[in-house]
Formats: C-alpha cells, sequence, structure tokens
C-alpha cells in the first residue's frame, strides 16, 4: 500500500541573506581567505526537492588538501593558537555559539535547501543543537587538566619525585562530516577539536557544502585566527582519500558509513593516525507488552524511523514488538506513516522531505526490491513518490525473515522492519544479532526490566521509553561496527588530546 499522503510543492520564500549568500561564489576557507581550488573546477549541488542545480562550489582536490595540511600544521607550529589562554579560547568557541543563533533562520533555509530536511525542524533541532555544542565545549576549554601522580619507584629506594599529565592538543586534525545533518555535525567535530587547541581541515559531503561554507564566515566572524581552521569542499574519492592519508595529519574524524569507515582505517594506517569513526547503525527498537502509554510508544517508533527521513545512523530501523500488541502496534505506526505530509523542505507544513541525492534514492529503493522479490510485505509505503524530487513513501515492512537484506543491512530511508516476539528471553538474542551497535531503545514500565535489558544490548547508546534524546553533555558512539569513540560529552576530549606524562627528580 502506498502511503496516501501526497508531495506538495508549494515552497516559502527564502530571505533575503539565504538569496545572497546563494549567489555568492562558493570558495574554499584557506587561511582564512576564501579562494578558487587550484585546478578551478567546481562541482554541482542539487535540490534534493526537485534535483535541479543551485549552486556551484569549488572543488577540492589533492593539490588543496596539501595547501590546507601545511596552513594547519604552521598555524598549529608557529602561530599563537596553541598558546592561547584556555578563558580566550573558550570566549571565541562561546561567540561561535551565539553567531548560529544570531543567523538562526538563514542556517535552517540554507540547511532545508540544501538537505531537505523540513525547515521546521532545522530551526528548532539543527541549528539550535549546533550552537549549543559550541557553548558546551567553550566552558570545557578552561577545564581540560591533568593530574598529579604520587609514584614509588621500587629500584630507587629513599629517591622522591614529583610525576604529573599533561593534557596537549593532538595537532592537525582532518574532519569528514557527513550529509544527512551537515551543521551539527560539523559542531560536533569542530567544537571539541577547538577546545582543546587542534587545527583543523573539514571536509564537507558533497551533497550538502552550503551551512558548512556559511559556518567558515561565522568562524571568521568570531574572531578565529587565521588558518585553525580550512574548509576544503570536494568529492569523498579524491579530497576525502587525499585527507585520510595525508602524513602529516595527526588524526581524523569520519562520520558515515561503515564502509567508508573501514577505507578510512586502511588509508590511516601509512603514519598510524589516530581515528574517531562514528559509522552505520541498524537499531533495535525493543517494545515490550507493559508499555505504560502504548500510544506515546507508538508515536516514538514512528519518529525513531522516520524522523529525518529515516537518513539517521541510529534510526530504530528494526522494531520488535512483543506478540500480545504487535499487530495494534504495527497498525498504528502504519497509520501515521500513511498520515506524513511529504514536500520540500522550505514547506512550512513539510513533515518529511525528499531523500538527499539520487543516489541515496537509487539505493533505498533498492532495498525495498529486493524486499518485495524475498517476499516481504509492505504494510505502508514501499516506493517512490512522483517523478520530481528523491522522494520516497514512509515504509513499514512485516513478514520479514532474518536473512533479508532490508533486516540485515543499513538502508538510511524512512523504512522500518517491524517483528515481534514472543518473551524476554527471547528478544536479547533477535535485538543483538547485527554486526553494528550504535543505539537501541526499550519501551517498558518496568523498570527492573528495562535496566536489565539496557545492560545486555550491545548498543552505545541506549533510550528508555524515548527515542532521539541528544544533549551536548551526553556522549554518542557506537559498539561493533558501529565505530571507534565518542562525539559530545567530556568522552570526546579524549579523541582530540594526548596525555603526556612528566617526572621530575626532586
Amino acid at each position: 500500500m502506498v502511503a496516501t499522503a501526497p508531495v506538495e510543492f508549494e515552497s516559502a520564500e527564502l530571505s533575503q541573506k539565504a538569496k545572497d549568500f546563494l549567489a555568492s561564489p562558493k570558495k574554499m576557507l584557506l587561511n582564512g581567505q576564501w579562494v578558487e581550488s587550484a585546478s578551478g573546477k567546481t562541482f554541482p549541488v542539487y535540490n534534493p526537492a526537485t534535483g535541479e542545480e543551485m549552486a556551484q562550489v569549488a572543488e577540492g582536490d589533492k593539490e588543496d588538501i596539501d595547501r590546507a595540511v601545511k596552513i594547519a600544521r604552521n598555524t598549529f607550529e608557529n602561530s599563537g593558537w596553541r598558546w592561547m589562554t584556555p578563558s580566550e579560547r573558550g570566549r571565541i568557541i562561546w561567540r561561535i555559539g551565539d553567531l548560529i543563533l544570531e543567523n538562526l533562520e538563514e542556517l535552517a533555509e540554507l540547511e532545508s535547501l540544501d538537505n531537505g530536511k523540513p525547515i521546521s525542524v532545522a530551526r528548532v533541532a539543527d541549528v539550535p543543537l549546533a550552537a549549543d555544542l559550541f557553548h558546551y565545549m567553550a566552558g570545557w576549554a578552561t577545564k581540560i587538566e591533568g593530574t598529579t601522580i604520587p609514584i614509588s619507584v621500587i629500584y630507587a629506594p629513599g629517591a622522591r619525585f614529583h610525576a604529573y599529565t599533561k593534557r596537549e592538543p593532538i595537532g592537525v586534525v582532518g574532519q569528514i562530516i557527513p550529509w544527512n545533518f551537515p551543521l551539527l555535525m560539523a559542531a560536533w567535530k569542530l567544537g571539541p577539536a577547538l577546545a582543546t587547541g587542534n587545527c583543523v581541515v573539514l571536509k564537507p559531503a558533497e551533497q550538502t557544502p552550503l551551512t558548512a561554507l556559511r559556518l567558515g564566515e561565522l568562524l571568521a566572524e568570531a574572531g578565529l585566527p587565521d588558518g585553525v581552521v580550512s574548509i576544503v569542499p570536494g568529492y569523498g574519492e579524491t579530497a576525502g582519500a587525499a585527507l585520510t592519508a595525508h602524513s602529516d595529519v595527526d588524526k581524523v574524524a569520519f562520520t558515515g558509513s561503515t564502509e567508508v569507515g573501514k577505507l578510512i582505517v586502511q588509508a590511516a594506517a601509512g603514519n598510524l593516525k589516530k581515528l574517531t569513526l562514528e559509522l552505520g547503525g541498524k537499531s533495535p527498537n525493543v517494545m515490550f507488552k507493559d508499555v505504560a502509554d502504548l500510544e506515546t510508544a507508538i508515536d516514538g517508533a514512528a519518529n525513531a524511523i522516520f524522523f529525518n527521513h529515516g537518513q539517521c545512523c541510529c534510526a530504530g530501523s528494526r522494531l520488535f514488538v512483543e506478540e500480545d500488541i504487535y499487530e495494534e502496534v504495527v497498525a498504528g505506526v502504519t497509520a501515521r506513516a500513511d498520515k506524513i505530509k511529504m514536500g520540500p523542505g522550505l514547506n512550512p507544513d513539510t513533515e518529511m522531505g525528499p531523500l538527499v541525492s539520487q543516489e541515496q534514492l537509487d539505493r533505498v529503493t533498492g532495498f525495498l526490491d529486493s524486499g518485495y522479490s524475498e517476499g516481504a510485505c509492505m504494510a505502508s509505503g514501499g516506493k517512490r513518490l512522483g517523478e520530481r524530487g528523491y522522494f520516497v513513501a514512509p515504509t513499514v515492512i512485516t513478514q520479514s525473515k532474518p536473512d533479508m537484506k532490508v533486516v540485515r543491512e543499513e538502508i538510511f530511508g524512512p523504512v522500518v522492519v517491524a517483528e515481534p516476539f514472543k518473551s524476554a528471553d527471547e528478544i536479547l538474542p533477535l535485538a543483538n544479532d547485527s554486526e553494528y551497535g550504535l543505539a537501541a531503545a526499550i519501551w517498558t514500565k518496568d523498570i527492573a526490566k528495562a535496566h536489565r535489558t539496557a545492560e545486555l544490548l550491545k548498543a552505545g547508546t541506549v533510550w528508555i521509553n524515548c527515542y532521539n534524546v541528544f544533549d551536548s553533555a551526553l556522549p554518542f558512539g557506537g559498539y561493533k561496527q558501529s565505530g571507534w569513540g565518542r562525539e559530545m560529552g567530556k568522552e570526546v576530549l579524549d579523541n582530540y588530546t594526548e596525555t603526556k606524562a612528566v617526572c621530575v627528580a626532586l
């Protein structure tokens, strides 16, 4: 059954600031200057709601990455950034957050236009959360501390030593951000790297470079010294590959697919650079029959998969429901899917926009085709909507089997597989039967059961009676093939610092 809600193409008018930005040349940021690529080449950026080109952006390549890395190295080693007082650094980072809020409407418009997400979501989530991340990390700039350690040197009886540790910036950091939350992911990456005193070469996703470039302007306005952050747009196969393999990059932080994450591990081996990888997921969303409020749980299950068009690494794409309430839950999630208003992100009434690109549309519809061919049932959706843009109907799959591609692999679209289970003892092996371990959720009013289940789920984040709850203080990352390291929270600071032990004979 195809979702009944049509695609509505009436869109709000862009603000003058957003229009002016779109009309301006889209260059790369090197040493505080906006410059053309070394080759002079540009690449197109498309509106996912229409498939039409809306901008040309400077196309970075190996030579541009090399220039950016040299600038970052020189800035790190020879400028005052590394030795700036923590409070001064914190004030700059706080100002970045302020400027994001001051330009909220323009950034929300650009994000919605570039990615396709509803502007209503960008206004209340993407942009404010990005600002909050910089504000949160600004506070950490003055709290990156070492410790003193009373040591006992057994082969030097009577000798006295003063031993302590220091937390120092790693150096030059390459950061590669994805297209599903472009501005927010740039904040997740830049905030801790700047708070700890590193220099950064940032490569935005080629599908969604606009807000990263606009953010670059705000970094300068906030007083960030030239060369601390360079922004090099370009393709993953060229600019991204050159950045991950560069011998003078000390660390790479990447958010994206597990497949690409494995390629980055190989590329980083040349100089054994440090890595943070936030990768894919196939997250289990477990609903027990003793939920406190079934309607709230059904809303939560729908939000878990349909938020951001299902283009979330932590999306609740495997919905496990205890048999007694399975039919009611599937009917409820299906009803919500059928009522979702589809349209361009800039339409104020849009609840779900298009997928980000033709490539992503082909990927998601390919999974749907495989589901059909392998015998799954589509309770809702199951196909592309319309011929304009990259719209896919919100889809609920039932009658699946464990070895189906739609069950095993990350689809990264608005597609949920709903499966019944019989008992609490049965659910854990089912929920953990995945190569991924990014997130999971539990719905029950039995608090003891909730905590027992959370302890045994192999996931970096477990939500109980909620889903998609994020905060700058809450660490986020995955088990298994969902990645290495954590974003946000105080844990992320470990990703961007080296610990130096100092021992002084007294």
